[in-house]
């Protein structure tokens, strides 16, 4: 196993990154300067855990946009498979391949965690709430997807 990447902190400036989103389009964290941003990293598209919270984030993002946020998903799944995710799930919403996973480490995002009993090295479901400046006003990793992003709307929008 690898050792988990350095966590993120609040009142810490959140890395920059550019990403191709799953309409093939390039996103980059410093586009959206002078808003607060909703990242959040999830492992796989189309499993149950995933798929919870992508459809959340999807029911509630007139909320979120209504706050003056943006939500941006990232996993390390190939752009393909985020554009038939989104059309499957009817996400409105960007999603952002990090195939690599260059993004999910530089965030804290990745390290070791153990499913069905096996521990591995993989992405966290990690979500982090980014202020107008680029500077980490939240952080949450290790995210239950159930319930996540009403409590994330409760927190913010409340």
């Amino acid at each position: 196993m690898t050792d988990a990447s350095p966590k993120l902190e609040v009142g810490s400036p959140a890395p920059d990154f550019t990403l191709t989103d799953a309409a093939g389009g390039i996103r980059t964290l410093s586009e959206l300067r002078g808003t607060p941003v909703i990242v959040y990293f999830y492992p796989a598209a189309f499993t149950p855990g995933c798929t919870t919270e992508a459809c959340d984030f999807r029911d509630n993002l007139g909320s979120f946009q209504g706050a003056g946020y943006v939500v941006w998903g990232i996993s390390p799944d190939p752009v393909s498979k985020l554009a038939e995710f989104a059309d499957a799930e009817q996400l409105s919403f960007p999603l952002l391949s990090d195939e690599g996973a260059e993004v999910a480490q530089a965030w804290g995002a990745w390290g070791e965690k153990t499913i069905n009993g096996r521990t591995l090295d993989g992405l966290l479901r990690t979500t982090v709430v980014i202020d107008a400046d680029g500077v980490v006003s939240s952080v949450e990793y290790n995210v239950d997807p159930n319930g996540h992003v009403a409590r994330l709307r409760e927190a913010l929008i409340s």
